[in-house]
């Protein structure tokens, strides 16, 4: 397994590497812009090679795309000729014009990142606040908080943002821009994408948590080059996102992937869903604190933030205490039980592993990772790689900039006419 710790640079491109004539549906002016913002810049030629379209077709539509702002050219050297003759031209994506800021709501922190067009993060902002859950006035009222905050960061006037993407774990309907249940809402079947476009006046996209990590790893990581993965988050809770032809896979009606909700065990385990025998009742950090409460001997009553428990609960596991060890080894079995599935279900060449609790190697200790092969199917050939990936707090914006910045260039690239009003 290989743990990473930050994202890619930017200066070398974001978004998904797609394979040179892999797609074709999109729009053509859509594909030039990708492919030269994936690659951070590239030559005329070189699209034309990948795409198998014709030089003069490149050149106007690239002319297009830099009359509208949307790409520049720059010089570069030619390989092999040093600083002789003259300079090569190639085309990137126009920085600093166009500007995007994502934003991820939890029950313990909320963070933010301000990024321009091309995918460089220009700020990043955290605050804390108190568990629980929130009204959506309380929501919004954060959101905007920290869309102003990032904004004074970076030195970016507010009224510079095109559009905002946002995440919040539980059960989003991306599509219809409606929270039906999540654990930092007070309230049900919430029209969350069209309250903030109200209180904010921009235009919003919002997603599942996971679903921003699995965007994080897809624009900025490890599955850059991948046309299928999966990702696995520990955090308070436990969700997956998944990657099909280099696109994120929701479901038919956007909330598909929850695998912290299939069932393990029948009227098992209390969920924080209200279901009872969810995979995350056993895996989760409330699942642990509440097997810690028994193994650590706390008093009736006593009460502790869950980071410290937690860390107690490692603590005395490391030092040889058997029932701390036993309660991650539980965790961890479960863990088993549902990459398995993972595999037995799609066949992914790669799962990630991510999230805070990835410091918690008892997770995905070898026993853990021996047990998901024992509980796959047994065709004779290895399984997926595993890679764990320890991102800091930061991840998750990301991956809400990376929706904002996707779906804002679908709705850009539409039609000249739409590019060109901007």
């Amino acid at each position: 397994m290989k743990k990473i710790s930050q994202i890619g640079k930017a200066s070398l491109g974001c978004g998904p590497l797609i394979q040179p004539l892999s797609e074709t549906a999109r729009p053509l002016r859509q594909q030039i812009f990708e492919r030269v913002r994936a690659a951070g810049q590239m030559a005329r030629v070189q699209l034309a090679k990948e795409l198998c379209i014709s030089p003069a077709s490149v050149t106007t539509i690239t002319s297009e795309l830099i009359d509208t702002g949307l790409l520049e050219e720059v010089q570069t050297t030619r390989e092999g000729e040093g600083g002789r003759g003259r300079p090569a031209v190639a085309l990137r994506v126009r920085p600093n014009t166009r500007h995007v800021v994502g934003i991820k709501l939890s029950d313990r922190e909320h963070t933010a990142v301000l990024v321009d067009f091309a995918g460089n993060m220009i700020a990043g902002e955290a605050i804390p606040r108190s568990p629980g859950a929130m009204g959506i006035d309380g929501i919004l009222e954060a959101a905007e908080r920290l869309l102003h905050r990032v904004c004074a960061k970076g030195g970016v006037d507010r009224e510079a943002i095109l559009a905002l993407g946002l995440g919040v774990p539980g059960f989003v309907d991306s599509e219809a821009g409606v929270v039906h249940w999540s654990p930092v809402l007070s309230d049900r079947h919430v029209g969350l994408q069209a309250a903030l476009r109200d209180r904010l006046g921009l235009t919003v996209f919002i997603d599942n948590d996971a679903n921003l990590v699995t965007l994080a790893e897809l624009w900025f990581g490890a599955g850059r080059k991948l046309s299928d993965f999966a990702v696995v988050t520990i955090e308070h809770g436990l969700g997956m996102g998944f990657v099909i032809n280099h696109r994120i896979f929701r479901g038919s009606r956007g909330m598909g992937m929850e695998l912290g909700h299939t069932k393990v065990q029948l009227d098992g385990a209390l969920c924080r869903c209200g279901q009872r025998g969810c995979l995350e009742a056993y895996v989760a950090d409330y699942a642990l604190v509440r097997e810690a409460r028994t193994a650590l001997n706390l008093p009736l009553g006593e009460t502790q933030p869950v980071g410290v428990m937690l860390e107690s609960l490692f603590d005395h596991a490391k030092a040889g205490n058997a029932a701390a060890r036993s309660i991650f080894r539980r965790a961890g079995r479960y863990l088993a039980v549902g990459l398995s599935n993972i595999v037995n279900l799609f066949d992914p060449a790669l799962i990630i592993l991510s999230g805070e609790r990835m410091r918690y190697d008892y997770l995905y200790a070898t026993e853990t990772l021996a047990e998901m092969h024992e509980l796959m199917l047994d065709t004779g050939r290895d399984g997926p790689r595993i890679e764990t990936h320890a991102w800091g707090d930061l991840l998750w914006a990301h991956g809400a900039a990376a929706l904002a910045l996707h779906e804002l260039t679908e709705q850009l690239l539409g039609s000249t006419r739409e590019m060109a009003a901007q």
